[in-house]
């Protein structure tokens, strides 16, 4: 006798664990309304990100409790004044956790180790023409790409031609402008439209349109500004608050981390790289 499997009964999905602190347990609801603070790709890892960030914060509450700490909130500059718990989670930390001042030695060392992040960006100062078409439309975008190949045929007889037809030919609002761009750098254009344009001498023009998700552009370098490294002075103070902030999340981890060894947590594992992590 065949077997006969009946698919209208369901399986029950499994529960999830029950979260608790030392016997203190993380209501459901509670880790669904803090999900919002913790964009995830997947529901399921959003929801765990809650759950750890709310387990953390009960085991703070629970130390500030078992030391006697009683709730002194402030008010900020706007009027908006703390809860007891952001308060009581505030002089906690200011308590046990003691951040030193980076002195000027070690920012001095750290702006000399990392030179290349005080470097203002380099400037381009471009000019584009741009032949659109979209990149799913196969024989548009061929045509498109055979449209700036004779346009940059005669370019490169007449250069001098270029603002001029870029105002009859181009499809970007720069056209108006002779296809001037103005300033750019790094990030503000298509990766294609960038690669082309950090490789040109300033006067010239890409040998060949560039393709990129608009359709093809003609690319010429007006004028290329370098960067320039900025001077101590003028980022001593950026140093010290980045160094003192990485030292206090150090730290802060350090103490959740020492707290956590210490709890009985269920339904949810606290990793090293979450301790600093309180709301």
């Amino acid at each position: 006798m065949p077997l006969i499997v009946d698919h209208s009964v369901k399986r029950a999905e499994p529960k999830a664990a029950i979260v608790s602190v030392n016997g203190i347990v993380i209501a459901r609801d509670a880790i669904a309304r803090e999900i919002q603070n913790h964009p995830a790709p997947k529901p399921a890892i959003a929801w765990q990100a809650a759950a750890r960030a709310l387990v953390i914060r009960e085991l703070l509450l629970q130390e500030a409790a078992r030391i006697g700490l009683q709730a002194r909130p402030q008010t900020d500059e706007a009027g908006r004044r703390e809860t007891d718990e952001e308060a009581l989670l505030r002089q906690l930390t200011e308590m046990e956790i003691v951040t030193p001042e980076p002195d000027e030695t070690v920012c001095r060392r750290y702006y000399q180790n990392n030179i290349g992040r005080f470097r203002t960006p380099d400037l381009y100062e471009a000019s584009h023409i741009l032949i659109s078409a979209r990149s799913d439309d196969a024989e548009a975008f061929a045509e498109a790409g055979r449209r700036a190949e004779s346009i940059l045929a005669e370019l490169k007889l007449h250069p001098e031609l270029f603002a001029d037809l870029a105002r009859v030919h181009s499809s970007c609002p720069s056209g108006k402008q002779g296809g001037n761009l103005g300033q750019l750098t790094a990030g503000q254009t298509t990766p294609e439209f960038e690669e082309a344009l950090v490789r040109l001498a300033p006067g010239t023009m890409t040998d060949a349109p560039v393709a990129s998700r608009y359709g093809f552009h003609i690319v010429r370098l007006e004028r290329k500004i370098e960067g320039r490294v900025l001077p101590y002075e003028l980022v001593a103070e950026r140093i010290a608050s980045y160094l003192k902030e990485r030292v206090r999340r150090r730290a802060t981890a350090q103490y959740i981390a020492r707290l956590v060894s210490r709890a009985k947590i269920t339904g949810i594992e606290i990793e090293g790289a979450d301790a600093h992590r309180v709301n």
